[in-house]
């Protein structure tokens, strides 16, 4: 216990020693409790590209809590830290930084060189991290630190590639895929983006090869013409009965191609006939299979036309579609062109166009994962929070395609797959081979491509904790409690973590699967670099600190959903801050050396009963918010009851009594302040847990540490329901008495008695027996109680709850200078009064003026008339 708190609270000296005394202590261990039941979170790993945001900031925040409030619990209560690779994300950023300072580019470098700049970025870039984390607060177990790529987790990968190829659930083939031409990588489909783009609509002619007329198909790319091997047609679409069967001719090209039947033709779309280009388009690439369609890809890695385009050859995709139209028009084939809004993918990382085509791949086959994977949500062995969020899941594991793994990037996991150069055998296996297995030779070729980022990140949840070695950690802290994430990544990530758990584990990552939405700015919209709205953390905790910028996220936060970032939010934080540090100061200066901890040891007085009653159904509520991942509404109960009932209330009802020479109220109350403060700081610990860890030193307590003290628990024995009616009435009628003061402008240093009229004589008794507290903070005098007919014409009135409160006007106020103030005041009113109503009854005003200063003008109209009619009827009572 520390003696003398300073006058204002410094964060900036408070938060990192607190930060390393926690984890040089331990406590950011499990093993603080040894004995307790496991529970597990594995922090979604930031990427090794560049400075944490306020997503990171908010998703962190949300873990902590858990993790604190779980720990104060008595769980033992293990939170991973760690970081991902990145793989197209990072070789960009580092091919970016090698082009500016040394104008290379990656042709200019070894697959060595590179990764020797990669590697150091992410030694950088993870430190960095690390620190920014830590400024947040996280009490995650540092020594356990993971990374994507470093040997346990390489290890893993490997040995989960081997198993899945050696089962047949990995397969490399020449499938459709997505193509980013800037990235020059294949991507997966979760890691295309689509947005809504204004195009064109294309009608080209495509004359029947016996010369005996034409079809008109509509395109929207018609540069992959050069890559059509056939036009389909709906079988039930009469219009092209006799079309099925025939052959047409490629404009341009000359080829001849067949017309096929498909269900999968819209016969509103267009023309109701479709070009097929099997190589580069996935639904034209099934429909191919279908009929037999040959597969021509046209386009080079770049996104240039390749040598099967004839004179289009070399050109940049878009200038060949120039081109070709410029000659199907010359021709006489280009029939009309329309306006047409359509879903274009991009690339998530670059955001360029992505191109669909054949090519041949690494894939994982993933009806047999998916399977198990949906069946273990729907029966809830893994919950999602809220659960409409399972839509998302449902709907993508439901309709997945086969998952494209490899990547032509040098960044990354390099997939385990070797092929011999003598007798073409295909060797996969976890370490390097010496020879082939077939022909013995040693020539071997290790496969160029890396796999895709989210395959390492899916095994995350055990690869972590010590897979595939079986750990005293993967048997104790596997599956997960619960996985913190948001919405934007279900698919990419979550869905793919539930699979390989099951699959590898043979049980589920996570329990629970907690969504939070997305931080946005004060308008509602996203923080983004494009429209400078982003909020760096650091710079919100350098100016008011990490337990600010923590409760201002927690706050107003429920699961799914997204949050404002408001600069009143953080302000309103740092005020609530400051609250609980200064009724913390007065606790402290009314402390001594042998005050009680023990509530139950003294003689409790009405507020003592009243405020402990409040607390602990605080704490039953609060704790079932938690427990419910009601994280924001558990963070505004114990605002309002910290902030409003015991700093704005209790502390005030008590100050009396330490002036008082009553010993035994003195210490009731001082053991009280004692005992809900202390509740207060742990309720408060896993938001804020700076201040709440820093005050907590200062008071007598039987724990040296609140980040491992016992999370508090509702005690039936100090509810106490009587009482809290009692104090209800008696903040109402502080309040109503207030009230009547400030509306008459009755000087608040002058001492007034208060008239009841009541059917309840406990309401009197009450009020007399508070009367101390009454005129310290009300500044009654006395109370008396009377009939209705006593009541007379100056007295004002305030109703509270069963009876009715008066104060004397015209024993309170200088009854002629308080009309003069009132009559001055309503003249003015009126004149404002009359500003406003002719500008509401001005035409021309109203015609041109925006609706935001109409409604404004609007509003001060109605608060004019309700000042008015407030005024005229104090008026009236003094002139009474």
């Amino acid at each position: 216990m520390k003696k003398e708190m300073s006058k204002v609270y410094e964060p900036h000296e408070v938060e990192n020693r607190i930060y390393d005394w926690w984890r040089n202590a331990g406590y950011f261990k499990p093993e603080v409790h040894p004995n307790g039941e496991a529970y597990t979170i594995i922090m979604p790993p930031p990427n090794i590209t560049g400075q944490l945001h306020m997503g990171h900031a908010f998703d962190n925040t949300l873990q902590d809590a858990l993790i604190r409030f779980k720990r104060m619990q008595g769980y033992a209560a293990l939170w991973v830290p760690g970081m991902d690779h990145a793989s197209i994300a990072t070789e960009v950023k580092v091919l970016n930084q090698i082009k500016e300072e040394e104008n290379r580019s990656k042709s200019d470098l070894t697959r060595e060189e590179f990764l020797e700049y990669a590697w150091d970025w992410a030694k950088f870039y993870r430190n960095r991290i690390r620190q920014q984390i830590t400024k947040l607060g996280a009490s995650c177990d540092w020594d356990r630190e993971r990374f994507t790529m470093d040997e346990g987790c390489s290890k893993a990968v490997k040995s989960t590639f081997v198993r899945l190829y050696e089962a047949g659930l990995i397969y490399k083939g020449s499938r459709i895929i997505n193509w980013c031409p800037d990235c020059q990588t294949a991507l997966s489909d979760a890691e295309v983006e689509y947005e809504e783009e204004n195009g064109h609509l294309w009608h080209l002619r495509y004359p029947y090869a016996d010369g005996e007329g034409e079809v008109v198909v509509a395109t929207t790319r018609p540069e992959t013409m050069l890559g059509d091997t056939g036009v389909a047609v709906n079988p039930a679409d009469e219009r092209y009965t006799d079309l099925v069967s025939r052959d047409v001719m490629l404009p341009l090209v000359n080829r001849r191609i067949p017309v096929v039947a498909d269900d999968y033709v819209d016969m509103a779309f267009g023309t109701g006939v479709v070009k097929m280009t099997p190589a580069h388009d996935p639904n034209d690439y099934a429909v191919g299979k279908r009929h037999n369609l040959e597969e021509i890809n046209i386009m080079n890695e770049d996104g240039t036309m390749n040598d099967k385009c004839g004179k289009y050859a070399g050109m940049d995709r878009y200038e060949c579609r120039e081109a070709i139209l410029k000659d199907l028009d010359a021709q006489g084939y280009l029939v009309k062109t329309e306006d047409h809004v359509h879903n274009v993918g991009h690339c998530y990382r670059c955001h360029t166009t992505v191109e669909t085509m054949t090519s041949e791949q690494w894939f994982v086959d993933m009806k047999p994962l998916a399977e198990p994977a949906i069946a273990a949500v729907q029966q809830s062995k893994t919950r999602f929070i809220p659960e409409r969020f399972e839509k998302i899941y449902f709907n993508w594991m439901e309709n997945v395609r086969d998952w494209c793994i490899s990547r032509q990037l040098w960044w990354g996991h390099r997939i385990p797959a070797w092929t011999c150069d003598d007798c073409g055998e295909l060797i996969v296996a976890e370490e390097t081979p010496a020879v082939c297995p077939k022909c013995g030779h040693t020539h071997l070729t290790q496969d160029p491509d890396v796999l895709d980022t989210w395959f390492s990140s899916a095994l995350w949840p055990f690869s972590t904790i010590g897979w595939p070695e079986d750990t005293d950690d993967l048997k104790k802290f596997y599956p997960n409690d619960v996985l913190v994430t948001g919405y934007d990544i279900i698919f990419f990530w979550v869905a793919r973590m539930i699979f390989m758990g099951i699959d590898a584990m043979g049980e589920v990552p996570f329990s629970d699967v907690y969504i939070h939405g997305l931080i946005r700015d004060a308008q509602g919209r996203k923080m983004s670099k494009s429209l400078g709205n982003g909020i760096d953390p650091l710079e919100v905790i350098e100016d008011y600190s990490a337990d600010a910028l923590r409760f201002a996220i927690i706050t107003g936060n429920s699961a799914g959903n997204d949050i404002r970032w408001t600069q009143d939010k953080i302000e309103s934080s740092r005020n609530f801050l400051n609250k609980i540090w200064n009724a913390s100061r007065f606790v402290l200066m009314n402390m001594t050396e042998d005050t009680d901890l023990d509530v139950k040891n003294v003689r409790l007085e009405l507020t003592d009963k009243w405020i402990l009653s409040r607390l602990n159904q605080t704490i039953a509520e609060a704790t079932a918010n938690m427990e419910k991942y009601e994280l924001g509404i558990a963070a505004s109960k114990i605002y309002d009851f910290t902030w409003s009932e015991f700093c704005d209330w209790y502390i005030e009802m008590v100050k009396p009594r330490f002036n008082s020479d009553d010993a035994v109220s003195k210490k009731a109350a001082l053991t009280t302040l004692n005992y809900v403060l202390q509740n207060i700081l742990k309720l408060l610990h896993p938001v804020t847990p700076f201040i709440t860890e820093e005050i907590y030193h200062y008071l007598p307590a039987s724990d040296k540490a609140i980040i491992v003290a016992p999370w508090p628990k509702a005690d039936d024995a100090l509810i106490f329901e009587a009482e809290e009616k009692q104090v209800t009435y008696l903040m109402g009628a502080i309040r109503a008495i207030r009230k009547i003061r400030k509306e008459t402008g009755v000087p608040s240093k002058k001492q007034a008695d208060v008239f009841v009229t009541t059917d309840n004589a406990a309401d009197i008794a009450v009020l007399t027996a508070a009367l101390d507290m009454l005129g310290k903070m009300a500044g009654v005098s006395a109370v008396h109680a009377i009939d209705l007919d006593e009541v007379k014409a100056d007295y004002v009135a305030a109703v509270v709850e069963d009876s009715t409160l008066y104060l004397a006007l015209n024993d309170l106020v200088d009854k002629e200078r308080e009309l003069a103030r009132l009559n001055k005041e309503k003249t003015k009113i009126e004149k404002d009064l009359k500003q406003t109503s002719g500008k509401l009854k001005n035409e021309k005003f109203l015609a041109n003026a925006p609706d935001a200063v109409i409604e404004k003008e609007k509003g001060k109209d109605r608060e004019n008339r309700e000042k008015l009619a407030q005024v005229c009827d104090r008026i009236q009572a003094l002139e009474a």
